[in-house]
C-alpha cells in the first residue's frame, strides 16, 4: 500500500481499541507491507497479549496518551457508548499534535467527535462492515473540512487494506451506508439461514446444504461483480419461463420481498440517525 508521504519516514498509526475491526486493519496493513509503525492501546491486557503474540512488531500499551504521542493517524476503534469519555481524555494532546483522527464507530457524528477532542481537528468518519475481517469489506468515508487531501488519501489507503472504499460529501449519507453495507451482511446471513432450514426440510443433510448455500452465495456475488450486469439483468438471465427459478421467485416476489427490503433499510437508516442524535 502506498500511503502518500512527504519524506520516507514511516506513517505512525495508533489504534485506540484492540477489537475485531482494529485487528482486521492491522492484518490488512501488514499484508500490504505498508510503510507504517503500528501502535495499539487497550485496557484489556489479554487483547494486547494476543496482538503482540501474532504481530510482535506492533507496539502495545494500556495508556492511550502514550500510544498517541507522535502519531500521524489515530484510529478511534472503541464502542460508541464510551467514545465521549475516551476522546475527552485525548483532547489536550490532540490540540498539541493535531493528528488525523479516523473514527470507525457507528452513530457518532463528526461534530460531536470534534467537540470532545477540543475542536478544529482533522476527522474522517468511516462506516466499515464485518467482511473487513477477511479483507472483503465495504467502507463509506466522510472527511470534515479540516482534513487535508493528503490526510483523506491516507485514510482511504488504510481502509482500502480491508476492502473497497467510497467517499461521501454529505455525512448524513453514512446513515444510509450503515443501512446498506454496514448492516448488510446480516441480511445475507438471514437469507442463508432461511435457505439452510428449507434445504434440510427438503431432505438435504445439514453439512451438504451449508456447502451448497455458501458456494452459491459466493458464486452469485462473484458473478455480479465480474459480469458488468446489474442484478435485475442477471436475475432475468437465470430465470427461464416456466422453470424452477421462476416458480421460486414468484413466491418471493408475491410475498412482498422487495417492499420488505425497502422497509428494512429505512428502519436501519432511521435507527442510525436516532443513535447519532442520542450521541450528539
Amino acid at each position: 500500500m502506498d500511503i502518500p508521504q512527504i519524506t520516507q519516514k514511516p506513517t505512525t498509526i495508533t489504534f485506540i481499541g484492540a477489537g475485531n475491526m482494529a485487528r482486521s486493519l492491522i492484518v490488512g496493513l501488514l499484508q500490504d507491507k505498508a510503510n507504517v509503525v503500528l501502535r495499539v492501546a487497550d485496557p484489556d491486557l489479554q487483547q494486547l497479549d494476543a496482538i503482540h503474540k501474532h504481530w510482535p512488531d506492533v507496539l502495545t500499551t494500556t495508556d492511550n496518551l502514550e500510544a498517541m504521542q507522535g502519531a500521524d493517524v489515530v484510529v478511534l476503534a472503541v464502542k460508541p457508548q464510551i467514545m465521549c469519555a475516551v476522546t475527552e481524555t485525548l483532547a489536550e494532546a490532540a490540540q498539541r499534535s493535531r493528528p488525523l483522527f479516523i473514527s470507525i464507530a457507528a452513530g457518532i457524528r463528526e461534530a460531536a467527535l470534534n467537540r470532545w477532542l477540543g475542536g478544529n481537528q482533522a476527522i474522517v468518519r468511516c462506516m466499515p462492515n464485518t467482511p473487513a475481517l477477511v479483507q472483503a469489506g465495504a467502507t463509506g468515508l466522510y472527511a470534515n473540512p479540516q482534513a487535508s487531501e493528503k490526510q483523506r488519501s491516507v485514510a482511504e489507503s488504510i481502509l482500502r487494506a480491508v476492502g473497497i472504499t467510497l467517499w461521501f460529501d454529505d455525512e448524513i449519507k453514512l446513515d444510509a451506508v450503515t443501512a446498506i453495507s454496514g448492516s448488510g451482511p446480516a441480511y445475507f446471513f438471514l437469507v442463508m439461514e432461511a435457505m439452510q432450514t428449507a434445504a434440510e426440510q427438503l431432505g438435504i443433510r445439514a453439512e451438504d446444504a451449508h456447502l451448497l448455500i455458501m458456494q452459491t452465495a459466493l458464486g452469485a456475488a462473484k458473478l455480479a461483480l465480474e459480469s458488468g450486469d446489474m442484478p435485475a439483468e442477471l436475475r432475468h438471465k437465470v430465470t427461464s419461463k416456466g422453470g424452477t427459478t421462476e416458480a421460486a421467485l414468484k413466491v418471493l416476489t408475491g410475498g412482498g420481498l422487495q417492499d420488505l427490503f425497502v422497509q428494512a433499510l429505512q428502519a436501519a437508516e432511521s435507527r442510525s440517525r436516532e443513535l447519532a442524535a442520542a450521541n450528539s
